[in-house]
Parts: C-alpha cells; structure tokens; sequence
C-alpha cells in the first residue's frame, strides 16, 4: 500500500520544486508570514516544520542540514537563535495555515501561511513608534534653538 508515501511534486520539475521549496521557507523564516496558494503552501508547510524540530537543537550537523535547504545564512542564524528556541517547549504544529479565498484570476485558493507564534502588528504600535519619535523631535528642536541662540551672542 502507499499510504503516507507520496508528495506533491506541484507540476514543477525537481528541480524547480526544490528551488520553490527553499525561496518560500526562506521568506517564511524571514517574515513569518508568508502568502501563497492553498497547494504549495501545504508542501512547504512540511519543510518548514522538519527544519523547525532540527532547529531546536543547536548542532553543527543540525546547522549544516538547514543552511543546505535555506539560501542565507543569516536565516540560518534567525532560525536558530530565535525561532527555535521560541519553539523548544511545542512538540510540534509550528506553523498555521489561514484561508483567504479563491484568487481572483484563476479561483486558485489563497492562504497565509505564518509561525504560530507570529504576532501582527497593528496600527497602534505603528502610532506608539510615530509619537515617540516626534516628541524626541520636539525635545531636540528647543535644545538647537538654545545653541544657536547662543552662538548668536
């Protein structure tokens, strides 16, 4: 019997499909969120998560597996240092697929495929961040007023 045997080679050559695979866990690791379609994002699902469960242990040879299956090495670093460790205590099901809705141009089903633990960012922050910095403007403009008054006695 082949259950549980098979992949979805996505109509790609191997080659082709390796590249998909690497590019989107790539970009995964790097945004932690990444959207895609419904097909290829059940593939990559599966790639990330084996990288994931090596990273938890950090080893050279652990190392060496990723950065084979990642393109930088920086994402090799991110993904030990941070997503691993954030991920220590799950046993698995890091990541989690989101539906969308059919696209548009073709009706293929877009999803979201992001880390568990991602955390999206709202506007309120975005604000929080804006307002800081114009008080650190403000704070800095009557410091210039009073040195170039000065200068001018």
């Amino acid at each position: 019997m082949k259950h549980k045997r098979g992949f979805n080679p996505l109509e790609r050559s191997s080659a082709h499909r390796k590249a998909l695979h690497r590019n989107m866990v790539t970009s995964l690791f790097i945004y932690e969120r990444i959207k895609t379609t419904k097909a290829k994002a059940l593939a990559v699902r599966r790639t990330a998560e084996r990288l994931i469960t090596r990273a938890k242990i950090d080893s050279v040879h652990n190392r060496r597996i990723a950065s084979n299956r990642l393109f930088s090495e920086a994402v090799v670093a991110k993904l030990f240092t941070n997503i691993g460790p954030r991920m220590k205590d799950r046993p698995g099901g890091y990541t989690r697929i989101i539906k969308l809705g059919p696209r548009p141009g073709d009706a293929s089903e877009i999803v979201i495929l992001e880390l568990v633990d991602y955390v999206l960012k709202t506007g309120e922050e975005k604000d929080k961040k804006a307002k800081k910095a114009e008080k650190k403007a403000r704070k800095k403009l009557p410091e210039k007023e009073k040195q170039e008054k000065g200068k001018k006695e």
